[in-house]
């Protein structure tokens, strides 16, 4: 066999082609941050769900707008996720948990990176205006803190980032919600709340397992530019502000109360235990994984205590 000939059955081969499928699948998930996508459509979900509960209203009765909210809500904030893998290619370069990036390694061109985080975000935003315009509203106000007030903005120079960057997640119960009854109820006020403050502790901690990427990237996180010791301060005082919370969802019932309550007892008491730690790495992971079965948690019991007996 010449070696023409090699190379081309080589292309051919089907080792070759699912190593290139396996790449390109790989590329999408790290482009559209697939993880953080999927965790923000189940507030979306919540937010749609408890709306329906409160108003008597059905999932089914209301299918085709739910998937009109889920899917539109979801192209929505990937490609809000998408033009932050576009804008951030140079600090993604620094950053080791960032360099496998399609946008790092040359896979994916900018231009078509950023050709796909725009027609997704218009995609996104015109199925919502199919919903309700309050919901679209919602979902223009999380794309726009995102893409231009975090990344844009406050990500590089201000400590300040992650609490304009927590609006952005925060605001995901209330597209949900939107699309079914306006938002000025207690209960999405409170999922914004519990979302916001929650978004606190749970960055800060990847913070200071990233410390050195973040410095090395010259990111202005708090524990790169306050320290640990008032990073640390910082996630008690926002962990201390969730405990009234549960109180005002008194209409989702005691046993909601009771175990959120017990969620965030637990949630202060491991924050607690950071002053007293002489691994910060392992507490702050411990923190991390705290925080993402935290709200996973708390978000599918709010569905838990309202499904029809």
């Amino acid at each position: 066999m010449t070696k023409e000939m090699d190379i081309t059955f080589n292309e051919k081969s089907p080792a070759l082609e699912n190593e290139r499928s396996s790449t390109l699948i790989a590329d999408l998930k790290s482009l559209f941050k697939a993880p953080v996508l999927l965790a923000n459509a189940l507030p979306v979900f919540v937010g749609f769900w408890l709306a329906l509960h409160f108003t008597g209203g059905s999932l089914f009765a209301n299918s085709k707008l739910f998937w009109l909210t889920i899917i539109g809500s979801t192209i929505l904030m990937g490609g809000a996720l998408v033009l932050n893998n576009w804008y951030d290619v140079d600090i993604d370069t620094v950053m080791k948990r960032t360099q496998q990036r399609p946008t790092v390694t040359g896979h994916f061109s900018l231009r078509t990176v950023l050709g796909i985080g725009i027609t997704m975000s218009a995609v996104g935003l015109i199925m919502l205006l199919f919903t309700t315009f309050e919901a679209a509203v919602y979902g223009f106000i999380g794309w726009f803190t995102y893409v231009v007030m975090y990344t844009m903005w406050t990500k590089r120079k201000y400590t300040l980032n992650t609490v304009i960057g927590s609006v952005s997640g925060a605001v995901t119960p209330m597209i949900g919600w939107a699309a079914i009854a306006p938002a000025y109820h207690i209960v999405p006020i409170m999922l914004f709340m519990i979302l916001f403050i929650w978004q606190m502790p749970h960055t800060f901690a990847i913070a200071m397992r990233k410390y050195n990427e973040y410095k090395a990237a010259n990111v202005a996180m708090l524990p790169v530019v306050r320290g640990f010791k008032m990073t640390k301060r910082q996630m008690f005082v926002y962990i201390a502000c969730l405990l009234p919370l549960p109180f005002y969802l008194g209409s989702l019932g005691m046993v909601f109360i009771i175990l959120a309550t017990i969620l965030n007892i637990g949630f202060l008491a491991v924050s607690i235990r950071g002053f007293f730690t002489k691994d910060d790495d392992k507490w702050a992971y411990v923190m991390f994984m705290y925080s993402v079965n935290y709200i996973a948690i708390l978000f599918l019991l709010m569905v838990a205590v309202t499904l029809p007996i």
